[in-house]
């Protein structure tokens, strides 16, 4: 239903045309440092308004309703609330009765009997991933605040800390759009139309570091030339998120049902537009052979000399750096007219799908995969201990 996790769960609610969005988070430990601002940056790295990104600008203003008491988590449910202002409802008056390729007007209107709201995609919009990624803000502090540490555990021949949490870093970024690699792209930009090196030395995607020679480009300016292309044909892109976790012990997860992949899978796939997922090697695994792909273990604490398995083995976290990508569908609202099915009118016809729409979402995901992944460690983390 709307509702994820054992003992940090998290309740989603709202719609993106209504009053607003939020989300009721419960097993939040007391004591934990909570304040408004603390949910700026992640949510910043999501807001709208690059290139390739939908005009539809919100304010993004965190209220906590409850569950934090002069500054700290009480220990009761914790609920975040985010207010909608900038609607346009008369866009989707449509989609009743003409559905749009590619969402979940026609599917949403069969299962609840034409009584759910369709302004905006309303439950499954993107915009219900600002509460998840304010989740994920709340999840982090979980990981790094409130620590477990405990002295070496003894199994067997093998001596491993595996019950600490200092460290834990979870970063994602976009890694190609439209087909085309980080790599690529970063080397278009800095070597520019005519092959030429710009003065940069270091290149580095990242934007504002202040360090003078180097080459900073964001997402968009990366990918202009294939976003400009879509601008103009009226088209859409979509996109792959690589997610990298650092500091985890060894020993999270369970075999089959329970295992690291198969809970990641489930938050991320429930991120809308999510198209595939893979861990490691992932489908290239599937050309290599056994000596291509095992990872040789090099230490006591299990580090490997390759991570093939993305750091995941038997459903288990093995001390390597958890890594795994996101395949994101190229948006569905797009300016060419497209066919669909007419049910007043009984027959197919063209539709053209006004309104404000993202040329390619995937470059606003990368806080939002961090935070299903925050989620599902920090509920694995509480049900451990």
């Amino acid at each position: 239903m709307n509702t994820f996790g054992r003992n940090f769960r998290i309740s989603l609610f709202g719609e993106s045309h209504g009053d607003g969005v939020g989300v009721v988070i419960d097993g939040v430990p007391a004591g934990i440092c909570i304040d408004e601002q603390d949910f700026g940056e992640d949510i910043s790295r999501r807001r709208s308004g690059a290139k390739g990104t939908t005009p539809r600008r919100e304010d993004d203003i965190p209220r906590i309703l409850s569950g934090v008491l002069g500054g700290h988590s009480t220990g009761a449910p914790l609920a975040i609330f985010f207010r909608n202002r900038d609607t346009r409802s008369s866009d989707y008056s449509l989609f009743k009765e003409i559905p749009r390729p590619g969402h979940a007007d026609f599917v949403a209107g069969v299962k609840w009997n034409d009584f759910n709201d369709p302004r905006g995609g309303g439950h499954f919009s993107g915009r219900l991933t600002l509460p998840v990624t304010a989740a994920g803000t709340v999840a982090r502090k979980v990981l790094t605040e409130n620590n477990v540490y405990a002295q070496s555990v003894n199994a067997g021949s093998h001596a491993v800390d595996s019950i600490r949490w200092d460290g834990v870093d979870v970063v994602a970024s976009v890694i190609a759009i439209g087909g085309v690699s980080r790599q690529d792209a970063l080397s278009r930009a800095i070597h520019g139309a005519d092959s030429s090196p710009r003065n940069c030395s270091g290149p580095d995607e990242n934007i504002g570091s202040g360090e003078p020679g180097q080459c900073h480009f964001s997402d968009s300016e990366l990918w202009r030339p294939e976003l400009d292309a879509a601008i103009a044909e009226g088209d859409s892109l979509g996109g792959i998120v690589e997610c990298t976790v650092t500091g985890l012990p060894v020993g999270l997860g369970e075999p089959f049902f329970d295992s690291v992949e198969s809970m990641v899978s489930h938050a991320v796939f429930s991120i809308p537009g999510v198209r595939g997922i893979e861990f490691g090697d992932g489908f290239r695994a599937s050309a290599m052979k056994g000596s291509e792909h095992n990872d040789p273990i090099v230490s006591p604490d299990g580090k490997c000399s390759r991570n093939g398995a993305g750091g995941i083995n038997g459903g288990i976290t093995n001390g390597n750096p958890l890594v795994f990508r996101v395949a994101f569908k190229p948006t569905s609202s797009i300016g060419r007219q497209q066919r669909t099915y007419d049910f007043t009118g009984g027959k197919e016809t063209g539709l053209e799908i006004p309104g404000r729409h993202d040329v390619c979402f995937a470059l606003r995901t990368p806080p939002v995969v961090e935070a299903m992944t925050s989620i599902v460690l920090a509920d694995m983390k509480l049900t451990r201990f």
